[in-house]
């Protein structure tokens, strides 16, 4: 197998976690107050319900996985910027959050863990760090790779990305009111603001 190939499958199965992850909270986070009957083991039924998402996108991309736009080693360095730059954004995403908060255990566990709207750090440019990370993941391997899958994926995490992000906000100005409202007016959502 050449290289190509390998990188092919990393880059389908990077993009079919990645893409998968609106899928994930579109399925947890409207259904959290019936998810919370059942605390933690609620991820039994969850996470399993994410990796059949996740086997699906794959299987899906699978048949084409050797399909590209392009190939080219100056894609690589592009897609390497984006992979890298996702990583980034993620460690500073993590700054002020804690596992229970990532993983949705805190919104299961409400009086168990600290409820606060965090605003500073990288989301004083940007509300949702975490979904603009998955998308320069998943944008950096769809860059480097040329692959016809993960363009697939990468549009697919688009569509459901901003379904998702649309909810979130929704979920937390519920959840903070005022707070988020004037947070949420100030902030932009997915695109970073810098000072000028």
């Amino acid at each position: 197998m050449k290289v190509h190939s390998y990188l092919d499958v990393a880059g389908l199965l990077v993009g079919s976690v990645y893409c998968t992850i609106p899928l994930f909270w579109l399925v947890f986070h409207p259904f959290v107050e019936r998810w919370r009957q059942y605390g933690r083991k609620a991820y039994v039924a969850i996470l399993p319900a994410w990796g059949a998402f996740i086997a699906t996108a794959f299987a899906l991309g699978w048949p084409v996985r050797h399909l590209h736009l392009y190939q080219s080693r100056v894609a690589w360095v592009m897609g390497a910027i984006f992979i890298l730059a996702g990583l980034s954004i993620y460690r500073s995403a993590s700054q002020g959050f804690d596992r229970a908060k990532i993983s949705g255990l805190a919104e299961l566990e409400l009086g168990q863990h600290e409820q606060r709207l965090v605003i500073t750090g990288i989301r004083a440019q940007v509300r949702h760090p975490f979904y603009l990370g998955h998308l320069c993941e998943v944008m950096g391997w769809t860059l480097a790779t040329g692959s016809l899958a993960l363009c697939g994926l990468l549009v697919f995490a688009a569509i459901t990305g901003a379904i998702m992000v649309r909810q979130e906000d929704v979920e937390l100005e519920q959840r903070f009111g005022d707070a988020y409202r004037q947070y949420r007016d100030s902030v932009p959502a997915l695109l970073p603001k810098f000072p000028v």
